[in-house]
């Protein structure tokens, strides 16, 4: 690879390191405060976005498109050292409800 693919790489992963969902199912609206970070979408959801409507134009589609052929093509541990350093992959699942209440003691 040559110097200016690799600067080129570079900063692609940068990006998708700093970057989170800003709309839909994944963002801010729901996972607060940012959203869920590009790299922790799940690979169906990209999908269905390049199928439904396409990535959005400009850096974020690029981003998000990126990320989508990475995880198509089984090199999502390409993002493994960015999780690391943020604490794991993003919790997607619900939060489980841990008490219970059947009504009053008697």
């Amino acid at each position: 690879m040559n110097p200016a693919d690799q600067e080129g790489l570079a900063r692609t992963l940068g990006d998708i390191a700093r970057t989170y969902m800003p709309f839909g199912k994944y963002g801010p609206a729901n996972y607060p405060p940012n959203g869920v970070p590009v790299y922790d979408l799940p690979y169906e959801y990209l999908a269905w976005l390049s199928r439904k409507t396409g990535f959005p134009k400009g850096r974020l589609g690029e981003l998000l498109e990126f990320v989508f052929l990475a995880k198509r093509d089984g090199a999502d541990a390409i993002f493994d050292p960015v999780r690391k350093l943020r604490g794991g992959r993003t919790n997607l699942r619900a939060e489980r409800r841990t008490e219970w209440s059947f009504g009053e003691d008697n």
